[in-house]
């Protein structure tokens, strides 16, 4: 099962029919996908599922009907253990960005990083999940799928927020602190967390 956010509320791709659930069920094979969205945006649908029988290729069904834009982010260790986070759109979130043409992600993802934050010396540890979220640009909306990879970094400069890109910080939080800041910050990020059992209960 995939989850997308749509408008921070969760779309579930689907090859289970629930019986008893609090959300909406549609068909991906004939539904109105720009129609589902809206309604999801404009707050009329909460949750939804995307019912397709074959799991293995749901996730292509679904971009058939919605164009894709690729991303890379990293979640970045330094020496002390505190992870690097960005402030931007008056949320917490982790530097991510789009991919260029002729880039393999692995380089999308280091570039992003060091233009959002300013940190260098940054090593890729390991792959982690992929996320999804449908976003809107110029009336058209596309279906972001960013891959995440665990970083370490050795850098002890400064952090230089990249402004244009409406980064107003970029801050080492520590542990502890984490909690905290995703109480402020978008599903996808608190998913990774969740799912890198980095969250303690």
């Amino acid at each position: 099962m995939y989850k997308v956010f749509v408008n921070e509320k969760p779309l579930f791709l689907t090859n289970a029919i629930e019986k008893e659930t609090d959300f909406q069920l549609f068909l991906l094979e004939s539904i109105d996908i720009e129609q589902l969205i809206v309604k999801m945006f404009k707050n009329k649908i909460q949750k939804a599922s995307l019912y397709y029988p074959d799991e293995k290729v749901i996730l292509k069904k679904l971009k058939e009907k919605i164009p894709v834009a690729k991303a890379g982010g990293g979640l970045v260790y330094n020496k002390k253990g505190e992870v690097l986070f960005i402030f931007r759109n008056g949320k917490w979130d982790l530097p991510k960005g789009g991919i260029e043409k002729n880039e393999d992600i692995e380089h999308t993802a280091i570039r992003e990083v060091e233009e959002e934050t300013g940190v260098s010396e940054l090593k890729i540890v390991r792959k982690l999940q992929k996320t999804y979220h449908v976003f809107r640009r110029n009336g058209k909306f596309k279906l972001k799928i960013t891959h995440w990879f665990e970083m370490t970094s050795s850098y002890e400069g400064t952090l230089t927020p990249q402004e244009k890109e409406g980064i107003e910080k970029a801050v080492w939080l520590k542990p502890e602190e984490i909690p905290v800041a995703l109480k402020n910050s978008y599903e996808n990020i608190k998913l990774l967390f969740e799912e890198e059992k980095m969250l303690k209960d």
